[in-house]
């Protein structure tokens, strides 16, 4: 259910903007949110009336749709290419 340490700093070395990055700018943490959300949608196809898990996956989805707001806004040649990349709309 969770995402494991070595996951999480495979997604931020595929996503990170510059060699400084650790994680902290937008694109990786679009990346490890999306991850956790995929994680989390299995589980709540197998245990549907887990409210508390359905809370924390509504407020990470809120999480990465205000980050992609704030990609989006700050250069939308890099949002395009970080949905693509995550398989995320279009």
């Amino acid at each position: 259910m969770s995402i494991t340490k070595a996951k999480k700093t495979e997604l931020i070395n595929a996503f990170k903007t510059s060699d400084a990055d650790n994680g902290g700018s937008a694109a990786s943490q679009v990346a490890v949110l999306t991850e956790r959300i995929r994680n989390l949608t299995e589980h709540m196809k197998n245990n549907h009336k887990d409210e508390h898990s359905k809370r924390g996956l509504l407020l990470m989805v809120n999480r990465r749709k205000k980050l992609l707001a704030y990609i989006k806004r700050r250069n939308e040649k890099d949002y395009e290419e970080l949905i693509k990349k995550l398989g995320l709309r279009k």
